[in-house]
């Protein structure tokens, strides 16, 4: 990364530009990244915690929340940091770090997504094969094999895009480091090679979305062609949300990297808040409120959590 001799830091972009929208920013991305960091929490130690809850759904589903919580660490506290002392300054190697840790995250999030389709590709259309082909071996190769693509993408991706020229300054047109917006900052004739990995990683993304969209294609056969309704309606409410997921993510991050450079910065904020800030608080919701187990082992944990604290407080209250 010989970069870091001439450019020691990078300007990134301030979520607005009165003192007062700064904060209402700062507040904002505090209750998102609250409900994200509560929400996957708690589906991590209930996934944990409850072995009826140790099945391969669940355990992809612990490695979604694992993905959410690293993704929204890395971007949104640097950006709350700026907005709460008025700074817009990210410096070389944090900026490096922090699009390393970016690309692993989103790319594992990705992969355990498309995982977690084959799931119920498995259970809905195969399910006299599901112990077979999604053995806890199976599962652990699987979750194994998406943290390596992710790794692999982000170190790429990474070390490409820091071994750049950069003579067009180092003002950032997006409030967390991103590849599309370092690559402007790079000399024209010289980012061709890392332009040549987005688009291999972006023909691989939509590769993924293809079998995603064929599988459910066959899971929605087979759901029509259950008798029950209640069995189509159950079958239904475990799919529709986890393929709006997946839509919404795609969509938003291809546009992001894909899109041309004249595009509104406006847009580019819109956008990068879609696929990088909400997603991690939205999940917990969309992936809880059909689930009954999961549901379950949550008010088993949050009365196990609370159950001592009160009998604490009402023995505080007697010797009182």
């Amino acid at each position: 990364m010989s970069n870091s001799s001439s450019i020691s830091q990078f300007l990134l972009l301030p979520l607005a530009d009165t003192r007062q929208l700064q904060l209402l920013h700062l507040w904002l991305f505090l209750g998102i990244s609250l409900a994200a960091l509560l929400g996957n929490g708690l589906i991590i130690s209930a996934v944990a915690c409850d072995h009826h809850l140790h099945t391969p759904m669940h355990f992809f589903l612990l490695n979604l929340s694992l993905t959410d919580l690293g993704s929204i660490c890395t971007t949104v506290p640097k950006a709350m940091h700026n907005s709460l002392w008025d700074t817009t300054t990210i410096s070389y190697m944090g900026c490096a770090a922090q699009l390393f840790s970016f690309m692993l995250f989103i790319t594992t999030e990705y992969c355990v997504l498309t995982i977690m389709c084959y799931d119920r590709y498995v259970a809905i259309c195969k399910p006299l094969h599901y112990g077979t082909l999604l053995g806890s071996r199976a599962c652990a190769h699987m979750a194994a094999a998406a943290w390596a693509s992710g790794f692999l993408n982000a170190l790429l991706h990474t070390a490409n895009t820091f071994s750049l020229p950069l003579c067009q300054g180092n003002a950032l047109n997006q409030f967390f480091c991103e590849i599309p917006q370092i690559l402007k900052l790079s000399c024209s004739h010289s980012n061709f090679r890392e332009l040549g990995l987005i688009l291999v990683s972006a023909c691989l993304t939509f590769g993924c979305f293809i079998f995603i969209v064929f599988s459910y294609v066959q899971i929605f056969r087979a759901v029509l062609r259950i008798p029950s309704e209640q069995g189509r309606h159950k079958a239904f409410s475990t799919c529709l949300p986890h393929l709006a997921v997946v839509s919404l993510f795609v969509s938003t991050s291809m546009f992001s990297y894909l899109k041309l450079p004249s595009i509104s910065t406006s847009l580019d904020l819109v956008v990068s808040i879609l696929y990088a800030v909400i997603p991690p608080a939205l999940n917990p919701l969309i992936y809880s409120l059909r689930n009954e187990e999961l549901k379950d082992a949550l008010r088993e944990l949050m009365t196990g959590c609370l159950s001592p604290a009160i009998t604490c407080q009402i023995s505080f209250v007697q010797r009182s």
